[in-house]
């Protein structure tokens, strides 16, 4: 039993002693230093902006329809075309209006023999009256004779007054009829533009049924919804830049209407914003107002430090050991050459400025030639 257990014995202190050399365990190697140009994150007041989606229009749009139905002649525009005033647009088919004005011209005329005749009659029998008022002075006339003569002279006086208005109201009809003769012609209400075509000869114009459009010449409007929410901090007057596809820049524009009641399907207010002359601008563009609100502070950073992954964008931040982290970001608006970050970062943090394709992730970052930005 002993003789096993003496060479045991021995092995394990050797054991031992083999471990003993091998030193303390490793320390983790320190992380990778390099050196890059830094910049800080920082705080600034800046007004909030409202954002809205709107759309350009005329200040001033007709929809051209028919008064009177009938069958359309010719359509003497197309959209697009240019026109004036007054110009011919619309030709209706006349021939049932003007049979309506022959014939209210036909009665007028009647009428009016028949009051000429009444005015002859009405004459004579004045005449005899006055004739019989100086032989009743002289009593050579029985009372009865001259109740007679005057009774003559009243009625012809009566239907001379009926005549009279006959002949007026066929001088109504034919104004009437005149008037609905010339609602076969439609004419441009305005210098402008035809926004749309939406009938062909051949086709039944029916009263209110729109034919063309057509929007007046002149600047543009933006009209827009405001929320609620917001609609008091929108005031008349107040300048609104707007942004419009095809256009570069923004374009100032000024409230000019505020519709007083808010869609209760929406709960927004209608805003009309005048914009300022710009070229190249059409009606029925897309269009994006800025409308300013409340002060805010803002987290702005440099351009130059925000790094686009697809459609992430992230900064590399470093912690209180300089050591790098990949930070992603959400952005908000641009302002100059910084850009406003709504998350992902705080203020008066430092920021791997320039990082290009480097990946500064996990490496201490020191400043180039030891200066802080």
């Amino acid at each position: 039993m002993n003789r096993f257990l003496f060479p045991s014995l021995l092995i394990i202190p050797l054991l031992v002693a083999g471990c003993s050399h091998g030193g303390a365990p490793a320390v983790a190697a320190a992380s990778a230093t390099v050196q890059a140009e830094l910049v800080h994150s920082v705080s600034t007041p800046e007004p909030e902006r409202i954002c809205t989606t709107g759309t350009l229009r005329a200040k001033e749009t007709a929809a051209i329809s028919a008064q009177v139905p009938g069958q359309i002649r010719r359509v003497l525009v197309q959209a697009g075309d240019r026109v004036r005033s007054g110009q011919l647009l619309v030709v209706l088919d006349d021939a049932a209006m003007r049979s309506s004005l022959n014939q209210a011209n036909a009665a007028a005329e009647a009428a009016s023999r028949q009051q000429m005749a009444a005015q002859s009659d009405a004459s004579l029998a004045a005449e005899t009256l006055a004739r019989y008022e100086i032989l009743k002075k002289e009593n050579s006339v029985s009372p009865q004779e001259f109740d007679e003569v005057e009774k003559r002279s009243q009625a012809a006086q009566l239907r001379l007054e009926s005549y009279q208005a006959q002949t007026e109201q066929a001088k109504a009809a034919v104004a009437g009829a005149s008037a609905q003769l010339g609602y076969t012609a439609l004419h441009a209400p305005f210098a402008g533009v035809i926004t749309a075509r939406l009938a062909d000869p051949g086709t039944l114009a029916s009263p209110g049924v729109p034919l063309l459009e057509v929007d007046r010449d002149g600047p543009l409007q933006v009209v827009t919804s405001v929320d609620e929410s917001m609609i008091a901090s929108v005031c008349l007057g107040m300048t609104v830049p707007v942004a419009v596809d095809g256009v570069s820049g923004m374009v100032n524009s000024k409230v000019a209407q505020i519709i007083p009641a808010a869609d209760p399907a929406s709960r927004s207010f209608q805003v009309k914003l005048d914009l300022s002359a710009t070229k190249n601008v059409r009606a029925g563009t897309y269009a994006t107002a800025q409308f300013p609100g409340a002060a805010k502070e803002a987290i702005l950073v440099p351009q130059s430090a925000i790094t686009m992954r697809g459609s992430l964008a992230y900064v590399y931040a470093l912690g209180a050991d300089g050591v790098a982290q990949l930070r992603y970001i959400t952005l908000g608006s641009t302002h100059g050459d910084h850009v406003e970050v709504l998350s992902g970062l705080g203020p008066g943090e430092t920021l791997v400025n320039h990082p290009g394709d480097s990946d500064f992730s996990g490496k201490r970052v020191e400043p180039i030639n030891g200066a802080q930005p």
